[in-house]
């Protein structure tokens, strides 16, 4: 177990690391600013599940072999892209229904298989990101000590406060982009750019995405 002191000093790199733009929380603050608030936090509900695995990744190996693998890692990223793509056509395509959440500021609530639907989004969004499995690979290992217990044990207290971490400066990103999107939602002028804009913000990921390459 990592001492309080690593920590301490390990979340608020976290927190650092969650603020900085990236693709997920990029993710996040479009689906918000389209889809409210909940359907925001779904996402990051589902994100958060992906740095699970990617921590048990490292924490067994696994991630180690997908970084030696050229097959395993280019594989992984156009999965990931080809999803961005068809998230984006969605997105492109999607009517515009003038509503009265303008008014209230209220999103009805998610239903229980469009939460997993969103959840699952989430999951597949950060899973395909080889480069965040290598991240993980040359991070965790850093804060862990062998001096106190098994490494393994440790990254995976680690992961839990990355997560922490991310789900807290998540959330917060998706309650703000879902409530300026709710703004927009009685104007059917600004619901199409803000569609418009979500596509060519998710086209841009999966073009990110494809030119990955497996370097640092």
């Amino acid at each position: 177990m990592p001492s309080l002191q690593v920590l301490m000093a390990f979340f608020g790199l976290c927190v650092v690391l969650a603020l900085s733009p990236g693709p997920d929380n990029l993710f996040v603050l479009v689906q918000s600013a389209q889809r409210g608030w909940r359907v925001g936090l779904a996402v990051v509900v589902g994100l958060c599940i992906g740095i699970l695995g990617h921590t048990i990744a490292v924490a067994l190996g696994l991630a180690a072999l997908v970084a030696a693998s050229p097959a395993a890692f280019t594989a992984l990223k156009l999965l990931g892209a080809a999803y961005l793509f068809y998230l984006a056509w969605g997105a492109l395509r999607a009517p515009v229904r003038v509503s009265s959440t303008a008014q209230t500021g209220r999103h009805p609530p998610l239903a229980g298989h469009e939460a997993l639907k969103m959840v699952g989004r989430g999951v597949v969004m950060n899973a395909t990101n080889p480069k965040v499995l290598i991240f993980f690979l040359a991070l965790l290992p850093q804060f862990a000590d062998a001096r106190l217990g098994p490494v393994g044990g440790q990254i995976v207290v680690l992961g839990g406060v990355f997560m922490l971490a991310t789900f807290l400066v998540f959330a917060a990103i998706a309650l703000f982009s879902g409530w300026f999107g709710s703004l927009l939602q009685g104007s059917a002028r600004a619901q199409r750019w803000l569609n418009r804009a979500t596509g060519l913000v998710l086209i841009g990921l999966a073009v990110r995405l494809v030119s990955l390459q497996r370097g640092p």
